[in-house]
């Protein structure tokens, strides 16, 4: 190794990880509690170190160049080397402590905290940092190694993942209280098509799982409203905007209280997996693989929490 690499301090490098998260100095500096003129030199010198600019400004943007990112990717690997020495270091002493970095497909935020609270029961001390993202923007991440794990509902192929499927996620029509549909006693998907369907944004795992389902039935939706998210989706559906293909789960509440009818579709529920998933050539923290180890051996109990949700 290049001895001007073991010059490097970690404070350059959470000084250099908030400018690449923020795209801004003087984002960083508050976040960091430093002034602006701190982080430009901390990030002056780190580029003195590494003999290559970390950051070019393209308009009003800022890029990270080549090197930032290789040293994104390294700094991420140190920092995650620390949180697991500090995990098994509380290992040792005879309790498990830590944070879990979690990034979970927004289809799925309402299941994991139940999910985390049953893991905590046994582990107390575990923290949680929980991050809510569409599936592109959780790929993006896996790109980056920027969590130990995820929960997503559909695994890329070619990234050199590990994952295992623990969860069923049963995606069902649903219409508002009073809405004609209700009455009927059971309906073809093609009978919805002539309604308005309320669909996720573009990089959604729901609305690709849905729209290449729909496809594969040949069933056509002439009317579409797009809106940003599963709650947005759920109070337009409670509104009389329209119907909409949702996880079960997502609307449990609204369906026990009546406020939602589950539309009797044939074709219905869309049956997937939600799988956790990890790079299979990153060493997981004592935590993470307590949680993942959990998972593994509580599969049936997290499928009957779901349902009781």
């Amino acid at each position: 190794m290049r001895k001007y690499l073991m010059r490097l301090t970690l404070r350059q490098l959470q000084v250099f990880r908030a400018v690449c998260e923020t795209r801004s100095y003087s984002r960083a500096a508050e976040e960091m509690a430093l002034t602006q003129p701190a982080v430009s030199q901390q990030i002056r010198q780190l580029e003195e170190l590494v003999g290559q600019p970390l950051f070019e400004y393209v308009g009003k943007r800022l890029y990270l160049t080549d090197a930032a990112e290789a040293l994104q990717r390294a700094g991420a690997d140190i920092f995650a080397r620390l949180e697991s020495l500090d995990m098994q270091l509380s290992d040792l002493r005879g309790s498990l402590q830590g944070q879990l970095s979690l990034t979970v497909e927004s289809s799925a935020e309402y299941v994991v905290p139940h999910l985390f609270a049953a893991f905590r029961q046994q582990h107390p001390e575990v923290g949680l940092q929980l991050t809510v993202a569409s599936h592109a923007q959780a790929l993006r991440r896996l790109g980056v190694s920027r969590d130990e794990l995820m929960i997503l509902s559909q695994v890329p192929t070619g990234m050199n993942l590990e994952f295992m499927p623990f969860l069923t996620n049963q995606i069902v029509a649903v219409a508002p209280a009073g809405h004609p549909l209700c009455q009927r006693e059971r309906l073809s998907l093609q009978e919805l098509t002539d309604q308005p369907l309320l669909v996720r944004e573009p990089g959604s795992g729901t609305r690709q799982a849905c729209e290449t389902f729909c496809h594969d039935k040949r069933a056509h939706f002439a009317h579409t409203l797009q809106l940003g998210s599963q709650e947005a989706q759920r109070a337009g559906v409670l509104a009389g905007l329209g119907l909409a293909l949702l996880p079960r789960h997502a609307v449990s509440l609204e369906l026990a209280s009546g406020r939602l009818c589950e539309l009797p579709v044939a074709e219905l529920p869309l049956q997937h997996s939600w799988c956790v998933v990890h790079p299979r050539d990153r060493r997981l923290s004592p935590v993470a693989s307590a949680f993942l180890a959990y998972i593994r051996g509580n599969r049936a109990a997290i499928n009957a929490l779901n349902l009781s949700l």
